[in-house]
């Protein structure tokens, strides 16, 4: 016990010493509150392992943008668009120069002009998508001097002074007076010209060119002849002779792509009566090969032939004692193909979006050979056979002696050439009726019967103006209104691929069209229909394309809704993890600047 105390007292006596000590020793340090303040630097490590946790969070964010970005070809959006407002505020225009001669009239030019001009204007109808833009220049030739009416139209031909007199008009042989006209007006003008002629017979007529005359009567000839002008210019070289509002546009026999496939079947229908073939080569290097070359500009022709067997009708036929054959009339025509039997195949190269024309010659079997067909008016049809609009044609052909008792076996026998040849000339007519124009070569106008001489490719020049006018216009409106619907769709869809195969379409697309354009203007019509039909086939397959159709489309909203559930949680986590480190470390640096400040005062 005694030890312990000593202990105790010892330790009393040296805290006794220290404190009688302490006081004696100078104040240099400053007070320190570890609350407010704290004497080393804060580390960065800590703050450094949070951010590089962030920033790789951030970096694994952009590659995952970049995984599912979708690759999207610039498209020409403005060109699109000014193409749309161009076309639609301002109509296209074709240019088109007349040129009427007055052989043997001593008649004042300029008026003539200004009445024929009055005309046209009565009979021109406004069409709301394309115009045209007339230039007219009249020459009165009164066999002595000729007289010119004042014309702005640089296409005006130099027609030479007496070149043509009322004698060359009087021979009734129009194809030589046609070809007589080439030369004087020049073969390769795209001048319409009309010539006036006094005469005993009057008549009027359309050349295969660009070229008409008329040959009127004494008494009131140059009023007539002014209306007759007007009236061939106008409804004749200008609207193709058509009724208006026969055949609309968008209902032509020409694919979205500007492909026609001709698809000719000969169909026998019972092999066991006779077996039919025919001589398909010659007709079609003969007849069909100068029709498609003609049409070249305006569609992309392809021809395809075939033999089919066992291909009934489907309608049923009468006798008519009278007339000793079978009769079907038109109300069967809806009924007459059989679709069911009548496998009218054709090549894999007609697919797509190519327009397929089917024309058919139907030879009938023995059980109801001949057969006929009844027009509404009791007659008989000459061509005996019939089209049907956006599908094609079909002609009935009786073989020779079908109603003899023929007991020998069946044997291959081959059509003959001169029936072919009628055949394939009622095939052209029913062609040209697909394509909106008659299929007789006469117009009977307000002011007369103008007389259509036709031509050997099917189609007359002033005809393929018509059309190549009309495609032109058509073509464009078209590629518009699809190059519109494809940037709508583009805008409206941030997620759909577009490929640089498609911006590409859309380029030359645009290209084409600017140039049918220009050539339309310029009055170059063929070149306008093969620019504005490679435009709209062009526009077509842009709009088309594989990879726009074979894809579902989803906006940004869904895939945000789709990866926010599995990186949205981790991504709030390491968000506030580093503002707070952030926050910390500022507060402790604070701390550490607090008693920096309070040291250095106290110094």
């Amino acid at each position: 016990m005694a030890e312990i105390s000593e202990a105790h007292d010892s330790d009393s006596s040296k805290s006794t010493d220290n404190a009688s000590e302490a006081p004696t020793q100078p104040e240099s340090e400053p007070e320190f509150n570890p609350k407010l303040m704290r004497k080393t630097k804060p580390g960065l490590k800590r703050l450094f392992l949070t951010f590089s946790v962030l920033f790789s969070f951030l970096l694994g964010l952009q590659f995952l943008w970049k995984s599912v970005e979708i690759y999207r070809s610039p498209l020409p959006f403005r060109e699109i668009d000014s193409l749309s407002t161009q076309l639609g505020s301002d109509h296209l225009i074709f240019p088109l120069h007349f040129h009427a001669l007055f052989v043997g009239f001593d008649s004042d030019p300029d008026r003539l002009r200004l009445s024929i001009l009055s005309e046209i204007t009565k009979l021109t109808s406004q069409n709301p998508k394309c115009s045209h833009n007339y230039t007219l220049s009249v020459t009165v030739d009164s066999g002595s001097h000729c007289l010119h009416s004042p014309t702005t139209s640089p296409h005006s031909c130099s027609y030479q002074c007496g070149s043509i007199t009322a004698i060359d008009f009087d021979q009734n042989d129009d194809v030589a007076i046609d070809e007589r006209l080439v030369p004087v007006f020049g073969g390769k003008t795209n001048e319409y010209s009309v010539v006036v002629v006094k005469g005993e017979s009057e008549r009027a007529v359309v050349g295969k060119n660009r070229r008409a005359w008329v040959v009127v009567g004494s008494g009131r000839e140059v009023e007539i002849a002014v209306v007759k002008v007007a009236e061939v210019l106008v409804k004749v070289f200008v609207n193709g002779g058509r009724e208006e509002g026969s055949i609309r546009n968008e209902f032509m026999p020409v694919g979205a792509d500007g492909r026609i496939v001709l698809s000719f079947n000969l169909l026998n229908a019972d092999p066991r009566d006779w077996v039919y073939d025919w001589d398909f080569r010659k007709i079609d290097n003969n007849l069909l090969a100068p029709m498609i070359e003609a049409l070249g500009p305006v569609a992309n022709i392809s021809v395809e032939s075939q033999v089919l067997y066992h291909t009934p009708k489907a309608s049923f036929s009468y006798w008519d004692q009278q007339l000793q054959s079978y009769v079907f009339s038109t109300k069967d025509l809806p009924f007459f193909v059989n679709s069911n039997e009548w496998h009218l195949d054709t090549s894999i190269a007609a697919g797509g979006r190519s327009k397929i024309l089917q024309f058919v010659v139907y030879v009938p079997s023995a059980k109801e050979c001949p057969l006929l067909l009844q027009l509404p008016n009791g007659e008989i049809s000459n061509t005996n056979g019939f089209i049907s609009p956006m599908w094609g044609g079909v002609i009935v052909w009786n073989p020779q002696g079908c109603l003899k008792d023929d007991n020998k076996p069946t044997a291959r026998r081959t059509i003959p050439m001169q029936d072919l040849e009628n055949m394939f000339e009622v095939f052209t007519g029913q062609f040209r009726q697909l394509f909106g124009f008659k299929s007789v070569n006469i117009y009977a106008g307000a002011s007369g019967v103008w007389n259509l001489l036709p031509s050997e490719r099917g189609f007359t020049e002033w005809e393929l103006d018509v059309l190549s006018r009309q495609h032109t216009c058509f073509n464009l409106h078209s590629c518009a209104s699809t190059l519109g619907s494809l940037s709508r769709l583009v805008q409206s869809l941030p997620r759909m691929i577009i490929m640089d195969e498609i911006g590409k379409q859309v380029k030359f697309s645009l290209e084409a069209a600017k140039l049918a354009q220009s050539n339309a203007s310029n009055g170059v019509y063929e070149s306008s229909a093969a620019s504005s039909r490679q435009a709209r086939s062009l526009a077509e397959d842009a709009f088309f394309h594989p990879s726009i159709m074979s894809v579902s489309y989803y906006s940004f909203e869904h895939c945000f809704a789709v990866y926010s559930p599995f990186f949205l949680p981790v991504s709030m986590h390491v968000v506030l993890a580093a503002l707070s480190e952030r926050r910390r470390y500022r507060k402790e640096k604070s701390k550490y600047l607090a008693w920096k400040a309070k040291a250095n005062a106290a110094s």
